[in-house]
């Protein structure tokens, strides 16, 4: 799967791996719609952000991402964590997501977007 053109919306508050995260992304063709480092401004952003996916850390500035993914979530939008967090402590109930582990390297971040971007929702 092609992730040109693909349009995400980032939120993570250590600006060394945001910045990490913008580059790899941009390595793979897409887009970076919406960068946030605070859950505040991601959840007000999150309502009506033109993305197609989502990479959300799970723990931003000590608050935990969860409303901002629910919210994400109910628009069908899917979701990769990408955390240090292990997989039993993420929000659950969200539809397409999965986690990449920090730290990471750019084929897992394009594998984990990959997956919950395809169109059957199918995972590898």
């Amino acid at each position: 799967m092609d992730l040109a053109g693909v349009r995400a919306f980032v939120v993570e508050d250590e600006a060394l791996v945001l910045l990490t995260l913008e580059d790899m992304l941009a390595e793979l063709g897409c887009q970076v719609a919406v960068a946030s480092q605070h859950v505040d401004e991601a959840l007000r952003l999150a309502v009506d952000a033109a993305v197609d996916v989502a990479l959300l850390d799970v723990n931003v500035g000590g608050t935990r991402i969860d409303p901002v993914a629910q919210v994400l979530a109910a628009r069908s939008i899917p979701i990769v964590f990408v955390t240090g967090y292990e997989a039993p402590t993420l929000p659950e109930g969200l539809g397409r997501v999965t986690r990449v582990a920090k730290p990471f390297q750019a084929h897992e971040l394009a594998k984990a977007l990959r997956s919950v971007l395809a169109p059957d929702g199918a995972r590898r």
